[in-house]
């Protein structure tokens, strides 16, 4: 059989052009081409393999040099073990897990002795063009029942598929990508999402992003590269936004949440506005240090990070736990993060997000273990302890002594510009007074808001009601009026 023009084909072969001329990757047709055995193109043995196992094997012993090889075996053998007592989504996030923070392994070394859990790291997030980046077109894959499926484009990195894209002609639903291909995918070759990060449908009109646990209406649109953008929906605009190698592995290392809050594993992907948001945020922190390092700003400039204003209803919880999973991450230090807010019902939604996704213990509130300060007391017994994350009401700094010198605290303040003048909020600077401090907000400062700007610095993430409106994140105000009733 021979590869045939049409117009899903046309839709294709655009995609595959922007991944080789605009980013680099690295593609291949393997339609009806593909060889088997170890030397052949993709080195598959059968149909039935969906990891790389060459390419694999090439990268995790560059990454990882001069071990035996069956600290390279039992990596690879660890990384595709299956169950069939989990669900595709339970197994998706354990195999994230071991891509993202690496496979351990036991092995003996070369003085004969026992190694214990030597963690494999198996991509490069810091040097993207390290990554080993191939898009393969058409590739035959047989799943249950000896039932075969063959995928627009399949991305790999090192070996491993992070991306499934379905395409359609103009003409057709971009919904019946997802009813009629995707679903049928996960049902008939479920090990391919095994490893899956992100999955794109698009029909060259409109295109989006999603996960292996989204419904259609959670799949979402990628419009902007930079926050200044004007958003357009296209083709080129998701594949470049998404796929650009450097934001490709960033997506992939900080931008993904499992959520297990309502009894089973959802799997959650940063929209574009928190992506773009977030890592402003960050950047602006790394842009500060430096100046500070630099002596060109004072250290109370530098404990300004700065307002994130982005509307209501666009995820700003979520937000805030991307903020500071990539600090955690990425930077050295153990830092602290006080979460600040100023009634019982934020306090608990956000808390409910932050032990949602396993970042915090899910306790009730006063437990003797709860990260939720109850009285100012527990609040001062939790602030000279050093914890990950801590959460309290702005009410609970009803105490005028300083805690803790630390300088690796970071406050972020929901909804700041209400809680920033008076005496609470003077008590929780004196309490932390190296302490940096980060605003958060549905709502924009007003002009004259000089206590907030003292405080936290100008925006330095912006995301307005317009905005979201017009990517679908957000409501009408008639709308939202007529939701209340």
């Amino acid at each position: 059989m021979t590869w045939e023009y049409s117009e899903d084909n046309l839709i294709e072969q655009t995609a595959i052009d922007l991944f080789f001329n605009q980013l680099g990757w690295d593609t291949l047709l393997a339609y009806n081409k593909e060889g088997f055995g170890e030397g052949s193109t993709l080195g598959r043995l059968n149909k039935k393999e969906v990891v790389l196992k060459k390419i694999f094997f090439d990268k995790i012993k560059e990454f990882n040099p001069n071990l035996p090889e069956q600290a390279y075996n039992q990596a690879y053998e660890k990384l595709i073990e299956e169950s069939i007592t989990k669900s595709l989504a339970e197994i998706n996030f354990e195999k994230h897990q071991l891509l993202r923070n690496g496979i351990p392994v036991d092995f003996i070394n070369e003085k004969g002795e026992q190694v214990k859990n030597k963690t494999l790291k198996v991509f490069d997030f810091d040097n993207a063009d390290n990554n080993n980046f191939l898009a393969v077109r058409q590739l035959w894959i047989q799943g249950k029942s000896n039932r075969e499926r063959r995928p627009d484009i399949i991305g790999f990195v090192n070996g491993i598929p992070l991306l499934f894209i379905e395409l359609k002609a103009a003409h057709r639903k971009l919904e019946n990508a997802y009813n009629d291909n995707f679903t049928d995918y996960k049902d008939v070759i479920p090990k391919l999402f095994h490893y899956n990060a992100f999955v794109l449908l698009s029909n060259g009109i409109e295109s989006r992003i999603g996960s292996v646990t989204g419904k259609y209406q959670h799949f979402h649109e990628w419009k902007r590269i930079t926050e200044e953008d004007e958003g357009i929906v296209a083709l080129d605009r998701i594949i470049v936004g998404v796929c650009e190698k450097k934001r490709f592995l960033d997506l992939f290392e900080n931008f993904i949440l499992f959520d297990n809050s309502l009894g089973k594993v959802i799997k959650l992907i940063a929209r574009n506005h928190q992506f773009i948001g977030v890592n402003k945020a960050i950047e602006n922190i790394q842009h500060k240090e430096q100046l500070y390092k630099l002596g060109k700003i004072s250290l109370e400039e530098k404990q300004k990070l700065g307002v994130f204003w982005h509307t209501q209803g666009s995820g700003k919880s979520y937000s805030m736990v991307f903020f500071c999973q990539k600090i955690h991450h990425k930077f050295t230090g153990s830092y602290t993060f006080l979460i600040v807010t100023d009634r019982n019902e934020l306090d608990t939604q956000i808390y409910g997000t932050f032990s949602g996704i396993g970042a915090v213990p899910q306790v009730k509130a006063g437990a003797k273990d709860s990260l939720k300060a109850n009285s100012g007391k527990h609040l001062r017994e939790l602030l000279s302890s050093e914890h990950r994350y801590l959460f309290t009401l702005i009410h609970k700094f009803n105490f005028e002594e300083e805690i803790t010198k630390r300088d690796n605290i970071i406050v972020i303040s929901d909804e700041a510009h209400r809680t920033q003048g008076g005496n609470l909020a003077m008590n929780l600077r004196n309490a932390l007074p190296n302490a940096s401090f980060i605003g958060f907000t549905g709502t924009p400062l007003f002009k004259d808001d000089e206590i907030t700007k003292r405080i936290f610095g100008d925006y330095v993430s912006r995301y307005d009601f317009k905005r979201s409106v017009d990517d679908g994140v957000g409501f009408p105000f008639s709308v939202r009026i007529k939701s209340r009733f």
